[in-house]
């Protein structure tokens, strides 16, 4: 005989959420049982402390685990961002380093067309070449009358004159080219004071 078959025995739902209804069950309440007496509380209130406990040491890793997982997080955004400028700053070299060998070629150019000889299928050659570079961020710089800036331009000879105001570049040998903000080649210039 099992307790169930036992008259004398009392079965308690002690489900928190009733499966009938789908409700939540107020604690120590169990429908169709008897009324909960002054002990059988002290059970259920030790019970509800020691899950308050264990409430609180999950909490306690929940938070912990949520700061490990925002550290990493950060790190991994840290991270990205490196890999991403990094990235950038080797594509900028790279492009930079192809610019920089081709300024001899640009330098032709230059003096083929101060020369009158750029013409034809050359001339056509020329202009794409120049276009190309120039949409890679290839920028040339310096023309005479430029106010001398030592960091850009590079002075071989130098003289005084009544016609400046201040260091000028009154001839240009060389032009300058920069890539973004790295000058690849000073321009080569004659410079004149005020006297």
């Amino acid at each position: 005989m099992s307790d169930q078959d036992d008259p004398g025995f009392s079965f308690q739902d002690k489900r928190r959420i009733d499966p009938e209804t789908g409700e939540v069950r107020e604690p120590g309440v169990t429908p169709g049982g008897p009324a909960p007496t002054p002990g059988d509380g002290f059970d259920e209130i030790v019970s509800g402390l020691e899950v308050e406990t264990d409430l609180s040491a999950v909490d306690t890793k929940v938070a912990e685990l949520t700061t490990d997982l925002q550290r990493v997080h950060a790190e991994y955004a840290n991270y990205r961002k490196r890999v991403d400028r990094d990235r950038d700053v080797n594509r900028d070299l790279a492009v930079g380093s192809a610019l920089s060998e081709l300024l001899p070629v640009l330098d032709d150019i230059g003096r083929a067309r101060d020369h009158g000889d750029l013409e034809g299928a050359f001339k056509s050659v020329a202009e794409s070449l120049e276009a190309t570079v120039a949409r890679l961020g290839l920028e040339r710089f310096a023309t005479a009358g430029d106010p001398f800036d030592p960091t850009i331009h590079e002075a071989i000879t130098h003289t005084t004159t009544s016609e400046v105001t201040g260091p000028t570049c009154i001839q240009v040998f060389q032009p300058g080219y920069r890539y973004k903000t790295k000058i690849l080649r000073p321009a080569i210039v004659a410079a004149a004071d005020p006297e």
